[in-house]
């Protein structure tokens, strides 16, 4: 039984409706919020050569460090979106913004590989808890016909967050008297401040559910069903094939746990995801437009600025720089798009635009080598970003708009769920992809492993004899072509699932609105 046909015992508080100064005021505390947990997954790119150095952990601790975060993060997702649903979401919030300071003092202090992974599994308990609730929170204070012109806030402070990380935590780990604790440690003042800021400008209409049942059963299936796929994909390629028996071990358990999963929340009052919600068309077409999206914000990003170290020649600071068009084409995208969605009311061809030149971004970096300009670059990856500033918020919005208020919370959280599924499964399968294309292209042309093939880490090219150099160079740079050129095609069925997405009129009411007048309906039977 899913609760769409299951009674409510939501009782709403009501309240007025937060003007437009108090939105923005609110939003200060969830702008910074969402900026320091995006912070802390980037920040620590360009100083985990030394962190792991100075801990003495091995490259298979390094993968950790950043998969042990994404896994809490993306496995969590779920599990905040129905307790948003449940409880008030002001606290919610707040929890998971205390969370986030938790783990990054943790993580500042560690003096062993393995406090510090315990301790980006907090973070990312935090970071999921946000990336859930930011947008669940907006829905409340917002009517749908408002939020594009928020939601274009929302993507800003995204996209700066993405590309702020890496330069900031170089900019740390180099100078000497701060160190690459204060990568952890940078956040905690502004998730501090945060907090404040919500317990003073945040106000929501209470919302009080007599007997509250949390599926805890289907919530650690979910999560033990999602986080041995997440391991199985971070793994495979590099500790074993991707044929092989640890691999039909991992998926078929895998499956079986979330194939268990469904089997409860379909019998359950009051599931972490309500399977109804997939009935819903518009939900179903933009999760799976939003888990292709995921692939190419996170491809995009972490392939990219690989290429423009191995292949270029460019420093990790100035690699950050160079990804600087992308991120300015999603910041004016987003913002631009959601100003004129409030103004006009009009939304789906905005996504359709964001499918095309997706497609059209990843088709263009597919043509690319060792030798292309940066000036060529920047105008293939401003229009990739264009395409995903489209797509990225509007998707939810889409969503959003198209379900009852109190599955709004579920709705939300299984979008950013499907989308950090998508990137973090395309991240390490086009890693693969990349590893594999870098070793048989550097065994083509007789320099071998030495170079940095196969498993290996991304070599120094500065330090190659100068033949090798360009033997690397060229492999690389033809390896992340043939990426992009995989990725094509699937932001081509993006394109084609959002085609399929009906456009419906925003609606002008809030969310916390909606919820109440739902709650005086009577009840379908």
């Amino acid at each position: 039984m899913s609760t769409t046909d299951t009674p409510t015992a939501a009782e709403q508080t009501p309240g007025p409706r937060m003007s437009r100064r108090e939105v923005l005021q609110a939003l200060s505390g969830l702008m910074m919020g969402i900026f320091v947990s995006i912070l802390a997954a980037t920040v620590v790119s360009n100083a985990l050569p030394t962190i792991i150095a100075e801990l003495e952990g091995s490259q298979s601790i390094y993968t950790w460090v950043v998969t042990a975060e994404l896994l809490a993060m993306t496995a969590s997702v779920p599990l905040w979106g129905k307790l948003a649903d449940l409880v008030s979401q002001k606290l919610l919030v707040q929890l998971s913004l205390a969370l986030f300071v938790i783990g990054s003092l943790v993580a500042g202090l560690s003096q062993d590989t393995t406090t510090l992974i315990v301790a980006r599994v907090i973070q990312g308990l935090g970071a999921g808890g946000l990336t859930a609730l930011v947008q669940i929170v907006m829905a409340a204070m917002i009517p749908p016909r408002e939020l594009g012109r928020y939601a274009g806030i929302f993507g800003a402070v995204f996209a700066v967050a993405t590309v702020a990380g890496p330069l900031i935590g170089g900019v740390i780990v180099d100078t000497s008297w701060l160190g690459w604790r204060w990568c952890f440690f940078i956040g905690v003042p502004f998730a501090l401040l945060s907090i404040l800021l919500l317990q003073k400008t945040l106000k929501l209409p209470a919302v009080r559910r007599r007997d509250v049942h949390v599926d805890w059963l289907g919530a650690l299936l979910i999560t033990g069903g999602i986080s041995l796929l997440l391991i199985w994909v971070t793994l495979a390629g590099t500790e074993f094939d991707w044929l092989s028996g640890p691999t039909a071990l991992m998926v078929g358990g895998s499956l079986a746990l979330l194939a268990l999963a469904v089997w409860v929340e379909s019998r359950v009052a009051e599931p972490v995801i309500p399977l109804g919600i997939f009935r819903n068309r518009t939900v179903t077409l933009t999760v799976v437009a939003s888990a292709l999206v995921g692939v190419a914000m996170f491809g995009g990003t972490v392939f990219l600025s690989q290429y423009f170290q191995v292949s270029l020649g460019y420093s990790p600071t100035e690699a950050g720089l160079l990804s600087l068009p992308m991120i300015a084409g999603l910041l004016v995208s987003s913002t631009v798009a959601g100003a004129l969605i409030t103004k006009t009311g009009v939304w789906k061809r905005y996504l359709v635009a964001g499918g095309v030149l997706m497609t059209v971004g990843f088709g263009l970096l597919a043509t690319i080598d060792a030798q292309t300009s940066i000036w060529v670059l920047g105008t293939f990856m401003a229009v990739l970003g264009v395409g995903v500033g489209l797509l990225m918020q509007n998707l939810v919005l889409a969503a959003q708009n198209d379900v009852p208020a109190r599955e709004l919370g579920s709705a939300t959280s299984v979008l950013s769920f499907f989308r950090s599924l998508g990137g973090t499964i395309g991240v390490s399968a086009l890693g693969a992809v990349l590893a594999s294309s870098v070793a048989e292209d550097l065994a083509v042309l007789g320099s071998g492993s030495s170079a940095g093939g196969g498993h290996a880490a991304a070599p120094d090219t500065s330090s190659l004899p100068p033949e090798v150099q360009t033997l690397v160079q060229d492999a690389y740079g033809n390896a992340t072509a043939e990426l992009f050129l995989i990725a094509t095609p699937l932001a081509a069925l993006a394109l084609v699932v959002v085609l399929f997405i009906r456009e419906k009129p925003l609606k002008t009411t809030t969310s916390a609105e909606r919820l109440e007048s739902e709650a005086q309906l009577p009840l379908a039977h």
